[in-house]
């Protein structure tokens, strides 16, 4: 048998940890699949658990071809740790069902915190084969590039249906866990809040109104007492004015009219004089 190359070592090093994820995702599939009281749910675990399956397969095989011993982590340490580690690999794998059991107060929630520890292997796993297939692209390898890629699409899919799940799934434990009552409750002191800052809103406009108003009216009344003052004022001084023409326009009257006395009693001195002379 042909030495291992670096390049190959490197490939099966990553090839071994996706198998070791896909078997320890085998059991905790297979326990979600035994609480799950939802049949879509229900439905795309068991599908996914033969998906699993199968990848873990595929991952064996191409493991093997590429000079590499086929099995978890656990399973191909040394034989100083191998005792030790597979009692520790078996017990994870082994607790990852039971334990998600007595998450939660009810159905609703034990199916909701099952659906994100899926959905958190989904993750895991998208990102462990998007690994090996870019490793697997730089060294020239297509054959394991394909494989990772085909793997990684299926992951993928999964990985969107528990998105769209974990939502509904939360509404349900809002509806299962939490009175009517309270769900309202809160939505309707916010409202009530809102109503009273309006309403103080309103009362401060108003307030405000009224006094421009008022204010409005004192200038405008302020306005008209010093319009009738100053027109006072200005009728008083056309009457003067009008006083002073009249007395010099008496003044001149009278000049005149003595004027014309005296230019009579002249005339009537003349008269009497040229009639003494004819005499």
């Amino acid at each position: 048998m042909a030495e291992q190359t670096a390049r190959d070592a490197k490939l099966v090093q990553y090839l071994t940890e996706a198998y070791t994820t896909e078997k320890q995702l085998e059991t905790a599939l297979d326990a979600h699949i035994g609480m799950s009281t939802r049949a879509p749910l229900k439905k795309r675990r068991q599908e996914h658990l033969r998906e699993t399956k199968r990848h873990a397969r595929e991952l064996e095989k191409r493991i093997k071809q590429l000079g590499g011993q086929a099995g978890t982590l656990n399973e191909i340490a040394t034989e100083a740790t191998k005792a030790a580690s597979t009692l520790v690999g078996k017990a994870m794998a082994a607790a990852q069902g039971p334990l998600h059991a007595v998450r939660g107060t009810s159905a609703a929630e034990i199916e909701l915190k099952n659906a994100r520890t899926d959905y958190q292997s989904e993750a895991e796993e998208i990102a462990t084969y998007t690994i090996i297939e870019t490793l697997a692209t730089a060294v020239g390898d297509k054959e394991t590039a394909q494989l990772a890629k085909s793997i990684r699409r299926e992951e993928e899919r999964m990985a969107r249906f528990l998105e769209r799940q974990i939502p509904m799934l939360t509404k349900a434990v809002v509806t299962e866990s939490i009175p009517a009552a309270e769900r309202n409750g809160g939505s309707r002191r916010r409202t009530s809040r809102a109503s009273s800052r309006s309403g103080s809103s309103r009362a401060s406009g108003s307030s405000r109104s009224k006094s421009s108003r008022s204010s409005g009216s004192s200038r405008s009344k302020s306005s008209r007492s010093s319009g009738s003052s100053r027109s006072g004022s200005s009728r008083s001084g056309g009457s003067s004015r009008a006083s002073g023409s009249s007395r010099s326009g008496s003044s001149r009257s009278s000049g005149s009219s003595r004027s014309s006395g005296s230019s009579r009693s002249g005339s009537s001195r003349s008269g009497g004089s040229r009639s003494r002379r004819s005499s």
